[in-house]
């Protein structure tokens, strides 16, 4: 596509052969299709694309289940990427290729060293305030670690304490205007601003994708109609095989937004 301009770098990782034996926490274990899995990642994948973004994927990592949801092995602030160091000790190989693809960018990179474990997904960026959701897969030492890291950029690190969630942006994400969907009764509320009421689980997944656009599960009908009507660009995709797994539509991309150049 020649002259068009990208947003920045979607890093993303094909769906393994051991998709099915992912790790689940809270919901009842079901059956997963591994070539429907394998044709919605790359719906998913093409849709990203379609709003400007420039796939990139990382080496894949056949011999852990969950290395599909790349969101949580990596944070990148501005020029820094912030490798983890994940709460589940067997989704800790998963970091390798990422931190590879990482230096492959030009990206600064830093590790999340123990005792402290951070998974990406409990880590929502809001403008300069950091959220980190503590209590599941991130540990406190892993807030504080990030909020050392990410200091010299002028983010603020703020814990939020999770409930029955196994992230922080499985209850609550971000539209590109700040304001917060979820679902309030996870998470504890008096650690973030007001969160929007999703009207379905799903509908607490929103991908900003810039400008108006935003990515959203194909399940969360009612959450699709509502943004719409407020005059943002819905994106669904159906990622049903990866919700019976705990994942959602942020967990299967890190994006690298482009920086300015002087």
């Amino acid at each position: 596509m020649d002259g068009y301009t990208y947003h920045g770098v979607a890093l993303m990782r094909r769906p393994g052969p051991r998709l099915a034996e992912g790790l689940v926490t809270h919901i009842a274990r079901s059956a997963v299709d591994p070539v429907l899995a394998a044709r919605q990642y790359t719906i998913y994948q093409e849709t990203v694309a379609s709003a400007g973004w420039r796939v990139v994927e990382v080496d894949p990592a056949p011999e852990h289940p969950d290395s599909v949801f790349v969101e949580d092995t990596l944070v990148v602030c501005e020029d820094l990427a912030v490798v983890t160091r994940p709460g589940a000790p067997e989704r800790r190989g998963e970091t390798e290729a990422t931190e590879r693809t990482a230096r492959s960018l030009g990206l600064r990179v830093v590790r999340i060293e123990a005792p402290a474990t951070l998974d990406g997904g409990d880590v929502l960026q809001v403008g300069t305030t950091v959220y980190v959701g503590v209590g599941g897969r991130t540990n406190a030492e892993g807030a504080e670690q990030l909020g050392r890291l990410l200091s010299p950029l002028g983010r603020k690190v703020r814990p939020v304490t999770l409930g029955r969630v196994l992230h922080l942006k499985s209850a609550v994400t971000a539209l590109p205007d700040g304001s917060l969907i979820g679902l309030p009764d996870l998470v504890e509320t008096a650690d973030l601003p007001p969160v929007r009421r999703a009207p379905e689980e799903p509908g607490a997944h929103v991908v900003p994708l810039g400008g108006r656009d935003v990515l959203v599960s194909a399940a969360a009908g009612g959450t699709v109609q509502r943004l719409a009507a407020e005059h943002w660009r819905v994106l669904p995709v159906d990622i049903s095989e990866f919700e019976k797994l705990e994942g959602c539509v942020t967990c299967l991309s890190v994006l690298v937004p482009d920086r300015p150049t002087d």
